[in-house]
């Protein structure tokens, strides 16, 4: 790929209608440059991007000094993003992509080359699952005592304060008992995690991907310290629009909280409470910048109350 690096029009729709355009368009403007300061620092051989790509991150297919394949991805760095390649660091390969050189301040990634296009969305649902699980086992570790990955105790205590905020700017899009039991559920499930380990927080199908080394392996992880069961959320709502066109949403919703508790030893009661205050915080932050999956995610939320 010797033409300047274009940056998806997806990527810049998505960046502007999640971050705004004072923090999103600097970034946006800046990938073509990044791509190429990285390309060579890292003496990388750029092939072709990878398309549609993150939702908010450039990820290239680059070929190292020695002519190994490898992947570049330069995302845009927040309060989720931030520690990526810590958690990276810590799992060493184990269960998700492995981490080869990073510039984390810069949200540059160099990552083994995994199979972009084929995920675990390529499976049927239950098989999915299954492996999304085995996926989880791996991750699922201790992290280093002087980690400075954010806990989840915190992050919930920004979303009892936003929860409330958005609902009422938002002129209330969802029944306000349901907004009262999430906020009393972030205050009683903060307060009582059984175990603290490094979670993804992020790990639905399509962010599994086919390798070589391993059957399938996790990227884009937004890591947080944090019970298990708060891990789950993800799977609970995935393929979103073909569980809200089912017969019977609710039980399919149902169904996947149980089912993913049992097959881990988990609280029932606990994964279904985090998927619910997940469900509902994601979504009155998708209602206020427009995305149309909001008021799924309420739904969502509604189903697990």
């Amino acid at each position: 790929m010797t033409s300047p690096v274009e940056v998806p029009e997806r990527l810049v729709r998505t960046a502007l209608r999640w971050c705004g355009e004072e923090a999103a368009r600097p970034w946006l403007d800046g990938l073509p440059d990044s791509a190429a300061e990285f390309l060579g620092r890292w003496h990388l051989t750029a092939e072709r991007p990878v398309l549609p790509g993150g939702a908010l991150s450039l990820t290239l297919l680059v070929r190292r000094e020695d002519g190994t394949p490898a992947t570049l991805k330069l995302g845009f760095v927040d309060r989720y993003t931030a520690h990526e390649a810590d958690a990276l660091a810590i799992w060493a390969g184990r269960g998700a992509v492995r981490l080869l050189d990073a510039d984390a301040a810069r949200g540059a990634l160099l990552l083994e080359r995994l199979q972009p296009d084929v995920s675990l969305r390529s499976l049927p649902e239950d098989r999915a699952m299954l492996e999304a699980v085995e996926v989880l086992r791996h991750l699922w570790v201790a992290a280093p005592g002087d980690s400075t990955i954010d806990l989840v105790s915190d992050r919930v205590g920004h979303w009892v304060e936003s929860m409330p905020r958005r609902f009422a700017e938002l002129g209330g899009p969802c029944p306000k008992p349901l907004l009262d039991e999430a906020v009393s559920l972030c205050a009683e499930l903060a307060a009582s995690q059984p175990s603290v380990v490094v979670l993804h927080t992020d790990c639905h199908h399509g962010n599994v991907l086919a390798a070589e080394r391993a059957k399938w392996l996790a990227i884009d992880p937004r890591p947080m310290l944090g019970e298990p069961a708060f891990d789950l959320g993800p799977l609970v709502r995935d393929r979103l629009a073909t569980v809200v066109a089912e017969t019977r949403p609710q039980a399919v919703v149902r169904r996947r909280v149980t089912w993913l508790a049992n097959s881990l030893e988990l609280d029932v009661e606990r994964v279904r409470g985090w998927a619910l205050v997940q469900a509902l915080a994601l979504g009155l932050w998708c209602v206020s910048v427009g995305d149309p999956a909001g008021e799924d995610l309420l739904s969502v939320a509604e189903w697990l109350s």
